[in-house]
């Protein structure tokens, strides 16, 4: 029995990806091994979505090529986006890889590993991004109570400085029935914050449809015994409509958690980027949400830097940062892709005015974070336990307003031992920049 290893990088989608290739492994007869060092195969699922993922995942790569001299390691295999973007380029940059495998080659992992093992040779394998399954048995990589559903792949959005399109292809919705079917295997499982992902989340079901269903969709999540906090990534602002935002208000197991990536908020460089609205637009958008759900938590990711972006336009969006304030934000530097529309576009902007934008908009937001942290101290609220800090000796968790990975934690006490993976209500003492502090409440 050969055993195999996999390091798994980027996003909730991806990893989603990883896990399924997990499953057809160990269902096809491989050993699964978090040792590298005693692997026959190490798998790297690779992101290639802008320049500092693609950097992590070669340093990934070249950290597993050791493992070939001072391991067990036969076979090095790359998966994943920067694999599907760079297809020959990583074997022949790279001579320490052996196998490059596109997405749409995933579900012949088994095969293509055991190949690799015995054979010498070089090879890559890639196939129709169509022939993707969406679907299928998975060996859940984080904690076993939340984890993420993936209701679709690819993207048509076109953003002029997004790769996704062509990576991951056209948007690809799963059916609905397909879905729910899904989340209520893993809530049988354990799973009790379900997590919606998709490169865009609120196109859910157009191109099955002829129109959006995630409204649908979650009613349907909502009906699933066992699921406990539901929650929604990637929801883009011209989609997220009075339907949605009723429903969430309605339904008590949708978490008042909205991400909604705006990019930017000037008219002008959001038409360059091909989205759509403007600064009005937005600020309407915000208002009609908290005005619906005055608890929403809102998270957004910006880019400062986009080619043309003039000094009057970045001091609009740092204005609208501090004016809006939202309680989680995310903001990146531009970056130049090759083959998008933005990277051949006039008035790139230098590269040292872009990453001390994107650092001033960080610290606005540093500041904006430990008001609205301060603003919750000797409030109540539901905690899902993740686990216990033996360094500082207490529990750990998020809160309904905190996203796995990307939003902070909440640490607090307990004079009785607790169960990781279940619920309790804490009262918040104190803050410690995007975390909180509390005691459980018995």
């Amino acid at each position: 029995m050969y055993k195999v290893s996999m390091v798994s990088l980027g996003c909730p989608k991806n990893q989603v990806d990883a896990e399924r290739m997990l499953a057809l492994l160990q269902d096809g007869g491989f050993e699964l091994s978090v040792e590298e060092a005693q692997a026959d195969a190490i798998i790297i699922n690779t992101c290639g979505f802008i320049e500092e993922a693609k950097q992590e995942a070669i340093e990934n790569i070249l950290e597993a090529a050791r493992y070939k001299k001072e391991g067990a390691c036969k076979a090095l295999i790359v998966t994943g986006c920067l694999a599907e973007r760079y297809r020959d380029d990583v074997t022949e940059e790279i001579p320490e890889v052996d196998v490059c495998v596109g997405i749409g080659a995933n579900g012949k992992i088994c095969e293509i590993v055991k190949e690799a093992i015995e054979s010498a040779e070089k090879k890559n394998y890639f196939a129709e991004k169509i022939d993707l399954s969406l679907s299928g048995k998975r060996i859940l990589g984080g904690y076993p109570f939340s984890t993420y559903l993936k209701i679709g792949d690819g993207c048509d959005n076109c953003c002029t400085y997004c790769a996704i399109p062509q990576i991951r292809g056209r948007m690809r919705s799963r059916t609905i029935e397909d879905c729910v079917a899904e989340a209520e295997t893993l809530a049988a499982g354990g799973v009790k914050e379900l997590i919606v992902v998709a490169q865009d989340t609120t196109a859910y079901g157009t191109d099955l449809y002829g129109e959006p269903k995630l409204c649908e969709l979650l009613e349907k999540l909502c009906r699933i015994e066992g699921l406990h906090w539901i929650r929604t990534l990637y929801t883009y602002p011209e989609r997220i409509t009075d339907e949605l935002l009723d429903l969430m208000a309605k339904e008590p197991k949708l978490v008042h958690y909205l991400d909604i990536p705006i990019q930017h908020v000037d008219g002008e460089i959001l038409k360059r980027m091909n989205r759509r609205g403007n600064e009005e637009s937005l600020r309407a958008l915000i208002e009609r949400i908290r005005t619906k759900l005055p608890d929403i938590t809102l998270r957004t990711t910006l880019i400062t830097g986009f080619p043309g972006e003039t000094e009057e336009q970045f001091e609009a969006l740092d204005r609208f940062v501090q004016e809006i304030r939202f309680d989680r934000l995310g903001c990146f530097a531009y970056s130049a892709e090759e083959n998008t529309i933005a990277a051949e576009m006039p008035d790139q902007v230098d590269e040292q005015i872009k990453h001390d934008r994107m650092e001033h908009i960080m610290e606005t937001q540093l500041t904006i974070a430990a008001e609205k942290n301060a603003e919750k101290i000797d409030t109540d609220t539901e905690v899902l336990i993740e686990g216990w800090d033996d360094y500082i000796k207490c529990y750990y968790g998020r809160t309904p307003f905190d996203a796995p990975e990307v939003d902070g934690k909440i640490f607090f006490l307990s004079d009785r031992p607790l169960v990781i993976g279940t619920f309790e209500k804490v009262h918040i003492n104190d803050t410690l920049d995007y975390d909180l502090l509390g005691e459980l409440i018995v």
